[in-house]
């Protein structure tokens, strides 16, 4: 990685060869070049990608997790209150 003394060390050397004229110029050819190299690799990345996944044969689910299960509670039942005892049944 250049530091900022080495990059304007390279832009007066780059501003002294080409002038300010065809600098911009060269500089966008830069741009553009250097756009196409990352484009590329990646195409090529994404191209190895899908060929592997291709290549490659499916795995197979992972086994269920073997769960030991306690014993299952009932649901709760919603309240029902008791029905009052009628006469014949009262204690005496």
């Amino acid at each position: 990685m250049l530091s900022l003394p080495d990059m304007a060390i390279l832009g007066v050397l780059a501003l002294l060869v080409f002038g300010e004229e065809k600098l911009p110029g060269i500089m966008r050819q830069a741009g553009r070049i250097m756009r196409e190299v990352q484009n590329t690799s990646q195409s090529f990345v994404r191209e190895m990608e899908r060929a592997a996944d291709v290549n490659e044969p499916p795995r197979p689910a992972p086994p269920e997790p073997v769960r030991e299960t306690a014993p299952e509670a009932s649901e709760p039942k919603a309240y029902e209150p008791e029905p009052e005892p009628s006469n014949d049944e009262a204690p005496q």
